[in-house]
């Protein structure tokens, strides 16, 4: 029931929001721009609002030496909302901005992004408070709007996505060098825990356009992070499934206890040409016990290739890549064909290391998409997983994707 409440405010409110515009006398404009999008013709104020719903289904397989060692599947074939958000976002006065986002997908109501944040100030750049993604992985920081795959690489489970705390960003050289440092405490995606302590963790993340040429869609993009992770509970755990939200998950350390800190590592590049791009990250964990310390990876390399020419668009460091916009959409006067994209991906994650004996799993993923307009996208992805000395699986997923 309190999502259901939570559901009616948000509608009430994007109601009122409405009824003000078509009620007032100031001048303000109001129209769509992948969401509703409200601003002062003196650019001193602007609202947005819209969200995603994503529906996947996928059909499940695999061997039968997985099916000895993890046991038979629950079932070969599985529907869910992937995601279902609501969000608000805004800038005021030219200096302050903010952001709402809630997920209604599954059965518990998810903040995905609350935060406040300071923009133009000298030197600082901006300063962001609430909660929000970590400077860590390019995987993540690109929106699951607009991602190559159904699911970003494995590297995503070796934290959470977002937590709580406060960042400061910055650009530099005309936008050619960035950097992100942010101290928060450790928490994680679900609402109930969303005020959660659990240690602290502080990281760091710089990136540079080595090539910026946007008159030829032609870039290069090279970044390095750092997060110190400091548990509370002196715990650390790593779980992994293949890149199929509904698979099993084959990987785990299980919990590594008496835990001093934890290191993670993170490399990360992405070039696009025309209609070529490349994106791939190496990820080490380093887990420091009192006693001894274990080493644990993650790396993946992923390459796409629009067949109607369009172009990946990279909106900037602490952003990732935008959304694609066909040549021609699908349908209507132009006959259009929309946009379709293929694309490859493979994986691996070790997480072996002396008694802990996690697994070792390497993925191959291929992708078709097809872009019927700017807002919509159907995706199919096939993937197979080598769980080493344990088995095989393969697995067919599908997503219908709409943003508004």
């Amino acid at each position: 029931m309190p999502h259901k409440r939570l559901l009616i405010s948000i509608l009430i409110l994007f109601y009122s929001v409405v009824s003000a515009q078509e009620d007032s006398d100031n001048p303000f404009t109001f129209k769509w721009e992948n969401g509703f999008k409200l601003t002062s013709q003196d650019n001193q104020f602007a609202l947005k609002f819209g969200g995603r719903i994503m529906v996947d289904h996928a059909y499940l397989f695999q061997s039968s030496e997985l099916n000895d060692s993890f046991g038979p599947l629950i079932s070969k074939s599985g529907t869910e909302i992937r995601r279902a958000r609501l969000y608000f976002s805004g800038d005021i006065y030219k200096n302050t901005f903010f952001k709402f986002q809630v997920d209604f997908a599954g059965d518990q109501v998810s903040l995905k992004d609350v935060y406040i944040g300071f923009k133009n100030i000298p030197i600082v750049g901006k300063v962001t408070v609430g909660h929000f993604k970590e400077p860590l992985r390019l995987s993540v920081i690109n929106s699951s709007k607009y991602t190559t795959f159904l699911e970003p690489a494995q590297n995503i489970d070796f934290a959470q996505v977002r937590n709580n705390g406060i960042l400061l960003s910055n650009y530099f050289l005309n936008r050619r060098l960035s950097a992100q440092f942010g101290a928060f405490r450790n928490a994680d995606n679900n609402s109930k825990d969303v005020f959660a302590d659990d240690g602290y963790v502080i990281g760091g993340r710089v990136t540079g356009l080595v090539i910026n040429e946007e008159e030829k869609n032609h870039l290069l993009h090279l970044g390095a992070a750092y997060s110190y992770r400091n548990p509370e509970s002196k715990e650390y755990s790593v779980s992994v499934r293949p890149g199929v939200h509904l698979a099993p998950k084959y990987l785990a350390t299980g919990p590594i206890e008496n835990l001093d800190y934890v290191g993670l590592t993170n490399f990360e590049s992405a070039y696009v040409h025309g209609a070529f791009s490349f994106q791939g990250e190496y990820l080490t964990a380093s887990v420091n016990t009192y006693s001894r310390t274990y080493k644990f990876s993650n790396y993946y390399g992923e390459f796409s290739y629009f067949l109607t020419g369009e172009s990946k668009k990279f909106k900037g460091s602490y952003a990732g890549f935008d959304g694609i916009t066909p040549n021609k959409n699908f349908g209507g006067n132009g006959k259009g064909a929309g946009a379709w994209e293929v694309a490859l991906r493979y994986s691996e994650t070790d997480l072996t290391d002396k008694s802990v004996l996690g697994g070792n799993q390497k993925d191959i993923a291929l992708a078709l998409n097809w872009y019927p307009n700017p807002v919509t996208r159907l995706m199919l992805n096939y993937v197979w997983a080598d769980v080493e000395s344990k088995g095989q699986g393969n697995y067919l997923q599908g997503r219908l994707q709409i943003e508004f």
